[in-house]
């Protein structure tokens, strides 16, 4: 027993050390390996997965896999496919469990976790179909307790789990073990948590049609698995993975339960870990060398945490706070506080097109040319109003060339009832004026006779995604219009990747690269801006900007590239951290005010399309708060106060 307790000793130190660092994490309870990026790390736990394959082949023996799905192990599923396919990577040998399934749910629907494992791994490998288990959805009640019973037996009777992977959702749940599960729970019929299901709500077009409850293994079986890997990207992931792995262990935040499992690991990428202490103030941790951006990060953050602007730190507030090898290094803290509030105060500018015939050493944007060629690039037909409206506004206003460049068609976007209703307005007006169109006509019928029987398991006929795409390329135009951008300047792109009428979208391809070097080549931009949003790496907006990039780092050696700046905005999801923004927009009530009309032309975006999370507001509201928050940070530094500020970060290619 005690020899048992040594080695689970033993096993927990060696989790807190990081392999790649090689310094003792103090802060965390669990072992976390750090990427950076998801394609990294997806790449990693593949090969782990193919090793534990082929160990298991050698002594002929099935290998047991616990599989997750979600948007997490997409890159680790396709890197399986590619092992199989490129490296003669057998499963036949393999024999899964899924985590979960909602409920109820058919196995052909669009939705179903039947569907996503067999179109992104089990139609595509060699495994046996008998040896591939999912929870069933298409249960009667009265049989699904049973069925759980049955499901763990199967586990059971192979020797249990030998690696499960896991994702995480906003509430720290693993599988669908909400918070509140408890650690001896068991395979069972679960509620979904309110966080859950609208986070969910935008594949089931809207919380309404989103189901309420799903079949979920148990904690305790989860826990019972001899290996686990936790995958987790994005900056939306990195709160609920600080209280994961840093927090105490609690049914309130389910994966906490990972700390006393003895061979699990948190495998994430760069933005997810963001906020995991030896990250976000690696000077809490060990030495380091204090750079600009550490320095600025610091004194930032120690000013918000003792609720002081920034030129009220005292030499006291830095030592008590684990910054005195800062004080040591270029203190006294008066000099560093100067310092910090000057560059601070320097991102702050109402001309971000650059201000005419002025010093601009210390602004964030060239004078000069006074006059710019602006590109916006807008992931859907509304990210650029949402997102960087008043900084769009003024450089209108200002005298610069604006264009925007609308990547995709955001279809998915509209509900059946809107486009049923632009369809209707096209046959009445057609009727009301004597037009005689037979095609439009049909088309209607069509889309009716479509969407009054449209199943779950169905993507739009091209005819509704076609309406759908034309109602938000008019109110995309609307909003241009009401900035005062003129038609020659609004480009509709709609990338490829994006039409394939579902919520999963295709990889990134050489014709969505191909479109976006051709608009930068015709505008030949001095300024670019672009969504930076990388809460979720395999969303659209992170297709966007990649597609982005690469078209940027192609055109790099083109002579009108040397003088063209590429500023990211952020999307819905989140805000640049007040030590990151390089370029600070100021707004004032009217300029708020006008900004929500913009976002108003959006009509079938009110009311129902809501900010994914536990967050219920519009996206208008979200936004008009982030902005009038990213202000009050300012104030509370100490700066000048306003009613609103966008915020930018300059990339460098």
């Amino acid at each position: 027993m005690k020899e048992k307790e040594n080695n689970k000793n033993k096993n927990m130190l060696k989790s807190r050390i990081d392999k790649s660092t090689g310094f003792e994490k103090r802060f965390e309870n669990a072992g976390t390996v750090v990427y950076e990026n998801s394609i990294e790390a997806s790449k990693a736990v593949a090969k782990e997965i193919a090793d534990l394959i082929k160990v298991k082949q050698a002594q002929k023996q099935p290998c047991i896999l616990g599989l997750a799905t979600g948007s997490s192990p997409k890159g680790l599923y396709a890197e399986l496919v590619r092992l199989h396919k490129e490296e003669g990577l057998s499963f036949k040998n393999v024999v899964s469990f899924n985590l979960d399934e909602y409920y109820p749910m058919e196995p052909d629907s669009i939705n179903s976790y039947v569907r996503f494992m067999k179109e992104l791994l089990f139609d595509q490998v060699d495994i046996l179909p008998e040896n591939y288990h999912i929870p069933d959805g298409t249960l009667s009640k009265e049989d699904i307790a049973d069925y759980c019973s049955q499901y763990e037996a199967k586990i059971k009777a192979f020797g249990g789990i030998d690696l499960q992977i896991l994702g995480i959702g906003g509430n720290g749940h693993i599988g669908f073990n909400e918070s509140g599960a408890l650690q001896n729970s068991k395979t069972r019929l679960v509620a979904l948590d309110h966080i859950t299901r609208v986070a969910a709500s935008n594949d089931f077009s809207g919380l309404n049609n989103t189901p309420r409850t799903a079949i979920t293994l148990g904690v305790k079986a989860i826990m019972e698995a001899k290996r686990v890997i936790l995958l987790a990207w994005g900056e939306r992931k990195s709160n609920i993975i600080k209280a994961s792995v840093e927090g105490e262990v609690t049914n309130r935040v389910p994966a906490s339960y990972l700390q006393e499992h003895n061979n699990a690991t948190f495998v994430l990428d760069k933005a997810a870990a963001s906020k995991l202490t030896r990250i976000n103030t690696p000077w809490l941790v060990e030495k380091i060398d204090w750079t600009d951006e550490l320095i600025r990060k610091a004194v930032l953050g120690l000013a918000l945490h003792l609720k002081k602007p920034i030129l009220m730190l005292t030499d006291a507030d830095y030592i008590e706070n684990g910054m005195s090898d800062l004080l040591a290094d270029s203190g006294p803290a008066y000099d560093i506080n100067i310092k910090i509030f000057n560059k601070l105060q320097n991102t702050i500018t109402g001309w971000p097109g650059g201000k005419p015939n002025a010093d601009d050493s210390k602004r964030p944007e060239r004078a000069e040319p006074a006059k710019k060629r602006v590109l916006i690039f807008s992931p859907h037909p509304d990210d650029d109003i949402i997102s960087m409206g008043g900084t769009f506004k003024r450089l209108q206003e200002q005298g610069h060339e604006v264009h925007v460049g609308y990547q995709t068609s955001g279809n998915i976007a509209v509900a059946d009832d809107e486009a049923l209703r632009f369809a209707s307005f096209v046959c009445d007006y057609n009727d009301k004026f004597g037009i005689k169109s037979e095609e439009a006509e049909a088309i209607y019928k069509k889309a009716v006779a479509f969407l009054k029987n449209k199943k779950a398991s169905e993507v739009d006929i091209k005819e509704v995604r076609y309406i759908k795409g034309l109602i938000r390329r008019g109110e995309a135009q609307s909003t241009c219009y009401f900035v005062g951008v003129p038609d020659n300047q609004i480009h509709f792109m709609e990338l490829p990747f994006y039409e394939t009428g579902t919520i999963e979208k295709k990889p990134l391809g050489e014709k969505d690269v191909k479109i976006t070097m051709d608009l930068i080549e015709k505008i030949k931009p001095h300024q670019i801006y672009a969504a930076g949003d990388l809460a979720d790496p395999h969303g659209t907006h992170k297709v966007c900007l990649d597609a982005i990039f690469e078209a940027a780092k192609r055109l790099k050696p083109k002579k009108f590239m040397k003088d063209c700046w590429i500023w990211l905005y952020r999307g819905a999801w989140q805000e640049w951290g007040i030590d990151e923004i390089e370029m600070a927009v100021p707004m004032g009530p009217d300029q708020v005010l006008e900004k929500r009309k913009g976002i108003f032309k959006h009509q079938s975006q009110k009311d129902g399309v809501v900010f994914q999370g536990s967050d219920s507001r519009e996206f208008w509201q979200r936004a008009e708060d982030r902005n009038r928050e990213t202000a009050e940070l300012y104030d509370q530094l100490g700066l000048s106060h306003y009613a609103a500020m966008e915020a930018f970060v300059r990339w460098k290619y």
